[in-house]
């Protein structure tokens, strides 16, 4: 099931061995996994975004305040 949310802190994933990689401020859409988490977004420049986290660094964000569900 879709959950929407809203990144409003910093929220980053790390592609294989690159470099952390900024998520945009602003809307997401969440898909939840027993183990995971993937984020899809929008950037302003119009590129779309997609990536999977482990739920452990999802739940973490939600924690801090990085990231608000959308109720």
């Amino acid at each position: 099931m879709t959950q929407y949310a809203t990144i409003i802190g910093h929220v980053s994933y790390t592609p294989g061995d690159g470099a952390p990689i900024t998520i945009p401020k602003g809307m997401v859409e969440i898909e939840l996994s027993p183990d995971s988490a993937t984020l899809s977004w929008t950037a302003d420049n119009g590129v779309a975004g997609l990536t999977a986290i482990p739920l452990t660094q999802f739940q973490e964000y939600l924690r801090d305040h990085k990231i608000a569900l959308k109720r």
